[in-house]
């Protein structure tokens, strides 16, 4: 006879059904698993026999053989280990096969029969919600399984005894709950900043319409304490948001006790990290920073000492919002809708340009150092501002500032009228013209709206016109910067709460990318 349970196998976010095969026969006493396993698969044989054994079931003196349906896609991770015991079991008569049916299997096992937990939970759940099943996981792993839904069965198993006794109806397992992390402690405050009064304006545009920002200064000013405090500007994470997030920390097994948060991420790698580790890949095409950074912020400081070929790889990510890996064996997309916040030196040195020092390079140093980020990457950066040294006297006045309190609630209000501007009703499919509106997965804000959209909301009357006309000439603006100019415009006009985009707006906007305010006003 011829036992099956269902498992997972994993392809970027999404979670494919395998069907666990187990025959026993007489013969030759073996244990073999089949359907491209990894190692971490193979090497499942050594811990349920000890599971098995440890459980008070030996295992049978006959020729085992596993399959792992379809064989043609590659099985990966240590969650087998659970759906494969119960395979056995159910083959042997240990269990009835009918106990498992109906119930999507994942978990790793302890040598002395315990479950440990598994990443990918979550989007399993998902599947087995979607097929209408239940699921049995690891028992640290059911306050991540409820998030899939109210309907959904959840079996979170402490031991392989443990769930042998609810089958039998000797010990009922209940139903676990949703779970939010808690204890985390408050954000950094924007009021510690003294001074940088221009550099708080940028960071709000910023957090308002989740444009992409690049600070440069010198050593000490506080680019990384300005970019420390935009998590405390962003508003919380909305259901569906806190679900896509969820899915890739799941998979990255980055989920603490299996409890979700609605607090965006703030990732914020070191300059020596590899393209793998920030894009995504390697041997199992795991995801990278850019997607754990999905719906929140990337830090990147002392952006010049990443390797120019990692800082490239972000151009395709920062205009599609997803990663596409491509290796020999996997071909995987991760989600990686990210908000890039950089920060560099203007030189080697640091202090190019600042009064009373001279750099013995002259010039070449800051072009040679600021040379290292490529003009494709550059010109899709939104916001890029000069961060000046803190004088004295601005740290030694002590008059209230603005807290992230203030700039937060503007933040929000700026975003619910996007919301309300970016709604389903208001954007059609640009392929076909139907009746059917085009759905954003989230809250669509201005840096990411669609080209026609912000041409529709973005209008300027003739004067604000001439004066885009004449800045782009006389600066050699790409298309790409042309239209992230009215992006930053038309966050700007949010923020003071105007409908229309002004003339001040779009001037604004074009200092942003460092062009001379005062020749802009007086054109």
């Amino acid at each position: 006879m011829v036992s099956r349970v269902t498992t997972v196998a994993f392809q970027g976010v999404e979670a494919r059904p395998v069907d666990v095969q187990v025959h026993i026969t007489p013969g030759l006493v073996g244990f073999s698993i089949v359907g491209l396993p990894d190692k971490a698969v193979a090497e499942s044989r050594e811990r349920v026999r000890s599971a098995l054994t440890a459980s008070g079931l030996a295992m049978p003196a006959k020729r085992i053989t596993v399959n792992l349906a379809p064989a043609d896609l590659p099985k990966e991770g240590s969650h087998f280990d659970l759906p494969i015991a119960l395979g056995v079991m159910a083959a042997m008569g240990a269990i009835s096969a009918d106990s498992v049916a109906g119930h999507v299997v994942l978990g790793e096992l302890s040598l002395d029969g315990q479950v440990a937990p598994v990443s990918g939970v979550l989007p399993a759940a998902m599947m087995a919600v979607g097929r209408d099943e239940g699921l049995i996981c690891p028992k640290p792993c059911g306050p991540e399984a409820a998030w899939a839904g109210d309907g959904l069965s959840v079996l979170a198993a402490g031991s392989l005894l443990e769930l042998v006794n609810h089958f039998e109806g000797r010990q009922m397992m209940s139903q676990p709950r949703p779970a939010m992390r808690g204890g985390v402690s408050s954000l950094p405050d924007l009021a510690d900043v003294r001074g940088q009064e221009s550099a708080k304006r940028a960071l709000e545009i910023a957090a308002a319409g989740g444009h992409n920002l690049l600070m440069i200064g010198p050593p000490g000013s506080g680019k990384s304490m300005l970019a420390a405090r935009l998590p405390s500007l962003l508003p919380p994470l909305n259901p569906r948001e806190m679900l896509d997030l969820s899915v890739v920390a799941s998979l990255a097994g980055e989920l603490e006790a299996g409890a979700l948060t609605d607090r965006r991420p703030f990732r914020a790698p070191h300059h020596s990290a590899s393209m793998a580790a920030l894009v995504g890949g390697g041997m199992r095409a795991r995801p990278g920073e850019i997607s754990l950074a999905h719906h929140g912020v990337l830090f990147l400081d002392e952006l010049p000492e990443f390797s120019p070929q990692v800082l490239d790889s972000l151009r395709q990510p920062l205009e599609t919002g997803q990663c596409h890996i491509a290796r020999a064996n996997h071909h995987v997309t991760y989600p990686a809708a990210f908000q890039l916040v950089a920060a560099m030196n203007p030189c080697r040195c640091g202090h190019a340009g600042e009064p009373g020092h001279a750099c013995r390079r002259g010039p070449r140093c800051a072009s040679d150092y600021q040379g290292r980020v490529s003009g494709p990457l550059m010109d899709r950066i939104d916001l890029r501002i000069e961060v000046p040294a803190v004088t004295a006297r601005d740290l030694a006045n002590h008059a209230p500032r603005e807290g992230s309190a203030q700039v937060a609630a503007r933040v929000r209000m700026a975003r619910l009228m996007q919301a309300e501007r970016y709604g389903p009703a208001s954007v059609r499919h640009e392929s076909g013209g139907g009746p059917e509106p085009e759905r954003f997965e989230t809250t669509c804000l201005n840096a990411r709206a669609p080209q026609g959209v912000i041409e529709k909301h973005a209008a300027l009357d003739p004067v604000a016109e001439g004066l885009m006309v004449s800045a782009a000439e006389r600066t050699g603006l790409s298309a790409r910067g042309y239209y992230r100019v009215l992006r930053v415009a038309r966050t700007i006009a949010d923020l003071a709460g105007q409908g229309e985009i002004g003339r001040a707006h779009l001037a604004e906007a074009l200092t942003y990318r460092g062009l001379d305010a005062g020749a802009l006003l007086a054109a």
